[in-house]
């Protein structure tokens, strides 16, 4: 039977400091240092499409799928609307809202631990978690995607779970997990689990608590159809489209093992083994964490895709495991407290070499990379070149023309501040978006294209794709310009 874990241990020494907030924030500017000093201080490739998506929703009232296809929640291009409504294009209030609320769900993980195994498990949770949030093997500077603010709902609604003292508590705990849902499907996995443990309570939890879930994505539901988004659309996107030839999941089994082997066994989750191994030595059974843990990395297999934000589900159970642990080997070997914090932070601090240089750069005012030529080899352009070509596009577009950035370039796109002729502006390549894609730019022939000279471009993009772009290009646009390994194009005025 299912049980939740009971070390608790009288505790004889006096309570070490800092506080758990004052170790929050600590973490929170860490998080930021990591996050804000980026390559090129600009949006990711995965920020920019949902840039893209939201202010043409905010902006130009095309609501999304509509106004730009992705596989993503529309509460995520509210925050990326709301970002650009307020300050335009940028890549820092995405960020800083992301950590706001990545700090609430360190706070919830402190909770729950302290609830479980008294203070102290509380603050050394608050460690494991919010520094092995910040490294570059768990996606530590992506602190603005989806996961963030699903595992945020979730963390919370497995406090508001075991805490329940009626069928209110039930019911909130129903509505946090409903919203992680909203923000993110794959908060099935952790729904499971806090479905397992009211259950356990009674059947009559269990129920309340899943009618807390079902009310929570009918209210999301409705405000999507008030906004003007179809179920449809909301399927088709969100999920259907996401499998099968051509999809974001489409990887041979090879590529699945490879990813499955670096990100399991060669980034820094591997510190978290050793106490979880001590934990389940301990326990001896299936608790609540460990179940926890075991659905989060099933959601995980079952995505197939392996990358580093995708491990971020796993560590709310794996810092609440590797406390618990930690707590029980103090108490019982009278351990000194604040070496075992100092071994964890010089243990699970993150990497700050990308962080400093930047840091550096904007210390000493030191210029940007200029434009790359346009002589080969051709080579990607860094983020901060596919930042300044898309401001290169704004400033000599009329307002009102279209653009197309063929293969992957959200980021030209979303810093162009210009509409794409097809709502696949980034590549996608199942049969549906390829329809879809061939009909909208027959029908709506952008002012300007641009097409890589990169050899990724031909490695990473379909014939088909390439082929309808090139027979385009030579019947309908002539040579401008070249920038940053693009060929531009304008098109013939008729």
């Amino acid at each position: 039977m299912l049980k939740l874990p009971n070390m608790v241990i009288k505790q004889t020494t006096k309570r070490w400091q800092p506080g758990a907030v004052q170790i929050i924030l600590l973490l929170a500017l860490l998080q930021l240092f990591v996050t804000l000093l980026t390559t090129g201080f600009c949006l990711s490739f995965d920020e920019a499409m949902w840039h893209y998506i939201g202010r043409n929703w905010f902006r130009h009232d095309l609501v999304p799928y509509s106004g730009g296809a992705d596989n993503k929640s529309p509460l995520i291009f509210a925050v990326f609307g709301l970002s650009d409504a307020l300050f335009g294009v940028n890549y820092w209030f995405p960020r800083v809202l992301g950590t706001i609320f990545q700090s609430i769900g360190i706070y919830y993980v402190y909770k729950i631990a302290k609830h479980i195994s008294g203070e102290r498990a509380g603050k050394i949770a608050i460690l494991f978690y919010g520094l092995s949030l910040t490294w570059h093997g768990t996606g530590g500077r992506y602190v603005s995607y989806t996961e963030t603010y699903e595992i945020v709902f979730v963390i919370i609604a497995f406090y508001l779970g075991i805490t329940a003292k009626g069928k209110m508590g039930f019911f909130l705990s129903g509505l946090a997990a409903g919203v992680g849902f909203g923000f993110r499907l794959s908060a099935i996995f952790g729904i499971i689990a806090i479905l397992a443990v009211s259950f356990h309570r009674s059947k009559t939890s269990a129920l309340i608590f899943c009618a807390g879930v079902f009310s929570a994505i009918c209210f999301l539901l409705m405000i999507a159809a008030f906004s003007g988004i179809g179920f449809h659309d909301l399927f088709t996107y969100g999920l259907a489209d996401n499998f099968g030839p051509g999809s974001t999941t489409d990887h041979t089994l090879m590529w699945k093992l490879e990813n499955f082997t670096d990100k399991f066994f060669y980034t820094e989750l591997i510190l978290f083994y050793p106490l979880a191994l001590v934990y389940f030595f301990i326990k001896r059974k299936v608790d609540l964490f460990v179940l926890w843990l075991i659905v989060e990395f099933i959601g995980i297999a079952v995505l197939g895709k392996y990358t580093n934000v995708h491990l971020k589900e796993m560590l709310p159970p794996l810092s609440l495991i590797n406390a618990i642990a930690v707590t029980y080997l103090i108490n019982v070997y009278k351990i000194p407290v604040k070496q075992v914090a100092v071994i964890i932070l010089i243990m699970f601090f993150p990497k700050l070499l990308e962080p400093l240089i930047n840091f550096k750069k904007l210390l000493f005012n030191e210029p940007e990379n200029a434009a790359t030529t346009c002589a080969g080899p051709y080579t990607i352009p860094d983020e901060g070149a596919r930042k300044e070509l898309g401001r290169w596009i704004k400033d000599n577009t009329p307002a009102g023309e279209k653009v197309f950035v063929a293969g992957y370039g959200a980021q030209v796109q979303a810093y162009s501040e210009r509409l794409s002729p097809t709502i696949y502006f980034n590549v996608t390549q199942t049969d549906i978006a390829k329809r879809m894609f061939f009909k909208e730019l027959s029908k709506n022939e952008p002012g300007m294209i641009l097409v890589p000279m990169f050899p990724d471009y031909k490695q990473n993009v379909g014939p088909d794709l390439r082929q309808f772009v090139d027979t385009l290009v030579e019947h309908n646009y002539y040579f401008l310009t070249c920038r940053d390994s693009y060929n531009i194009y304008k098109i013939k005025r008729r």
